[in-house]
């Protein structure tokens, strides 16, 4: 019973001893975990840190919330100027018909176009510029040295140089673009490879282009060597008009002209027209038929649609007319009541 006792009170005495180092252990713990709260580094990493980068990120925000209103008030401004000058042309006592004509209103909506793209590419230029400011300041706030980084620009630079000169020439060629007001969403443009369509958006790097098949064409502007801008001022719709060889010229003419003319009055193409037909004489002898031109000077793309009107309308004349077509029966068939 001794024994028993005594094995009892050494398993006492073990387990009391456990208990004290694990109370000495959980004090030190205890004890750390205040003595690290109460320091500067605590206080600096959970409150001035946090709070500092909080208005980092409150100011970027508000800073880029302001400019971006800024940006589009201006544009605003702008749009609203370009409004106010139509009105007042158009409502002048002295206005004359080519005040308020349709070209200007269509030059009218091509600079409200380029105002619109302007504003675009300058928000994003500004989202780019505040929040990169803003991550250096964060990184800077929580203690890494953005020194090497910005030092670190020219290297980059001469990187830039080797290694993304088509980036760089992408952005330099949008700039220029936008600049010189080469062409604008809503234009009908042309830039080769058989790539012929309407912009639909405009980047520094990327012009989108939408063609007739609907396709959607993703362009680098720094692909772009030539542009073909339909939408520029105005447009020339050309026809050529093959008669036969038996033909009476001068009724011909006549009536060619005559046609063009009272198809340009038409209610369907009268608003796209800015000068009346004219008739460019013979442009082409064959052997076997004239062909005769007629240019009319036409609002920006609108000049297919008054091609394919005039074609028809002067084509019902003719037939009206007695004015013969080379073949009237297509190529290579004969009835033998062909002229020759």
């Amino acid at each position: 019973m001794n024994s028993m006792q005594t094995l009892f009170f050494a398993q006492e005495n073990s387990d009391g001893a456990i208990t004290e180092q694990v109370s000495d252990a959980t004090q030190e713990a205890v004890q750390s975990v205040t003595n690290w709260w109460e320091s500067d580094l605590a206080r600096e990493w959970l409150l001035t840190k946090p709070l500092l980068i909080l208005i980092t990120v409150l100011i970027a925000s508000v800073a880029h919330w302001a400019l971006r209103r800024l940006i589009d008030r201006l544009a605003e401004s702008k749009f609203t100027k370009v409004k106010e000058r139509l009105t007042n042309r158009k409502h002048a006592p002295d206005a004359t018909e080519h005040d308020y004509d349709p070209m200007a209103q269509t030059q009218a909506k091509r600079r409200q176009s380029r105002i619109r793209t302007l504003a675009a590419v300058s928000k994003s230029a500004v989202a780019i510029f505040i929040w990169v400011m803003a991550g250096l300041s964060i990184l800077s706030t929580i203690g890494v040295n953005i020194a090497p980084l910005i030092a670190s620009a020219g290297v980059v630079g001469v990187a830039l140089g080797f290694g993304a000169q088509s980036l760089v020439k992408d952005f330099l060629s949008g700039i220029f673009m936008l600049i010189e007001d080469q062409y604008g969403v809503g234009d009908t443009i042309d830039v080769g490879e058989d790539i012929v369509g309407d912009v639909e958006d405009i980047s520094l790097r990327i012009t989108t282009i939408r063609d007739v098949d609907g396709t959607l064409w993703y362009i680098r502007n720094g692909e772009i060597l030539r542009v073909g801008n339909f939408s520029d001022r105005y447009a020339i719709a050309r026809l050529q008009i093959p008669v036969g060889l038996r033909n009476d010229p001068e009724k011909t003419q006549k009536v060619l002209l005559d046609s063009a003319k009272e198809a340009a009055k038409s209610p369907e193409i009268k608003d796209f027209i800015l000068s009346e037909p004219e008739l460019n004489g013979v442009s082409d002898f064959n052997a076997d038929s004239l062909s005769y031109r007629i240019s009319v000077t036409t609002l920006p793309g609108q000049q297919w649609a008054v091609q394919r009107f005039m074609n028809g309308h002067i084509l019902a004349d003719m037939q009206a007319n007695g004015i013969t077509v080379p073949y009237p029966n297509g190529i290579g068939i004969v009835t033998g009541k062909e002229e020759a």
